[in-house]
């Protein structure tokens, strides 16, 4: 699995959105031992490279 390099906003945007989902009842991707936050959980899986989501860029 190729990892992406993402710039600062859409690394922002993607934690964000994800820790929604988890907040809102998704299941976590990485292994939950019940201390981290939506939030934290977010940045983990991101550091992990299994966030299921994609960015689309404009090609000028």
């Amino acid at each position: 699995m190729v990892k992406e390099i993402y710039t600062r906003f859409e690394r922002a945007r993607i934690v964000g959105a994800r820790a929604l989902q988890i907040a809102m009842g998704a299941p976590v991707l990485i292994e939950d031992d019940g201390r981290l936050d939506p939030l934290s959980m977010a940045i983990e899986e991101l550091k992990a490279g299994v966030i299921p989501i994609t960015v689309k860029r404009k090609i000028h």
